[in-house]
């Protein structure tokens, strides 16, 4: 894809700390896939799956490990970590921001108490409650409501109708995605015989800096102490964070996964989609939790824990179906058995 920036090989290189062979002077205008990039793009390759389409490459230069660059002739940037140097360059012909203008659009209602850092936008009928405080050069998405008493760091973006509940905190570089709820209340509910009463959910939500919140993602409130969401957390779209969780520094949590009330989660995990975590347990740093799995107790070790039943043919699932349905009746067999063997 073209994008409206450019850069000659050799700006790319020292801007991304990589070593260059090749034409420095050769003007770079955008990125593709190695199937797909043609003359003026820069493609990358980090999984040897994709090999086969390096020779026919068409890109003005990829970027390539140490080993893979030494089968490649055209322009190279040499990298550690293609991948890692891939998101890196992606950064640079990036547009998503340049709506930024430091502007307030007349529809926008903002409380007079509040107070806006230099360079923030605010675009059409976002509304900004009383004591509001916002970094510099954050952007306010059209639609977006932040409630009373919310704090909000520099460098900071909020897309269209996410809404911030009352004395939420946001630090640095913290993106939030369009339709996305931080502060909701948590679900909360003591039964008393005969109705469900409501508990007062009084505690906030903080999320660190460089935090990434997917669309339509949830995190609610404490019910007493604030939910935390540690430094460099990536959360995926259509995530449920209940009260009180704590999520470590850098964990990632992918689409549709949801953590019951009260979870702490180390650094440096991953949830898989559509995982889940009951309340009220602890998981370890570096614990990779796949798909569609259930983390049903507390998890000491770092490791990778797996539950989800695998895709397999109609008739064969129904019959593994049946199957683990007779497992009481065969296990009480088999104990049996093994008495009258004994």
């Amino acid at each position: 894809m073209k994008q409206a920036r450019s850069y000659t090989l050799a700006e790319i290189a020292s801007l991304l700390d990589l070593r260059l062979v090749g034409d420095d002077d050769c003007l770079i205008h955008g990125l593709s896939t190695l199937a797909s990039a043609g003359p003026g793009q820069i493609s990358f390759l980090s999984n040897p799956a994709y090999s086969k389409q390096l020779a026919a490459c068409q890109a003005s230069a990829v970027i390539l490990s140490e080993k893979a660059s030494e089968q490649y002739s055209g322009n190279r940037l040499v990298s550690n970590n293609p991948y890692v140097s891939f998101a890196r360059a992606t950064a640079l012909f990036d547009d998503s921001n340049d709506q930024a203008s430091g502007a307030i659009h007349p529809s926008a209602v903002i409380a007079e108490t509040a107070k806006l850092g230099a360079g923030v936008t605010v675009d059409a009928n976002a509304v900004i409650g009383e004591g509001v405080l916002i970094g510099e050069n954050t952007h306010i998405g059209s639609g977006v409501v932040i409630e009373d008493n919310c704090e909000l760091g520099r460098d900071t973006r909020l897309h269209p109708n996410v809404v911030l509940y009352r004395r939420a905190r946001l630090g640095d570089r913290v993106v939030v995605h369009a339709g996305s709820v931080i502060g909701a209340d948590g679900f909360g509910f003591a039964f008393d015989g005969e109705r469900s009463i409501k508990i007062a959910q009084l505690g906030g939500v903080r999320l660190g800096d460089d935090v990434e919140v997917g669309a339509a993602s949830t995190i609610d409130r404490g019910a007493l102490e604030d939910t935390l969401i540690g430094d460099g957390v990536k959360i995926d779209n259509q995530v449920q964070i209940g009260h009180n969780c704590v999520i470590g520094k850098h964990t990632v949590i992918c689409g549709c996964a949801a953590l019951a009330g009260s979870v702490t989660v180390g650094e440096y995990c991953v949830f898989g989609g559509g995982s889940g975590a009951v309340g009220h347990i602890t998981i370890a740093d570096k614990v990779q939790v796949s798909a569609m799995t259930l983390v049903h107790k507390s998890i000491e070790t770092a490791g990778t824990l797996a539950s989800g039943t695998l895709a397999s043919p109609l008739t064969e699932w129904k019959r593994n179906a049946l199957r683990f349905q007779q497992l009481d009746s065969l296990s009480k067999r088999l104990k049996d058995l093994e008495k009258r063997v004994d």
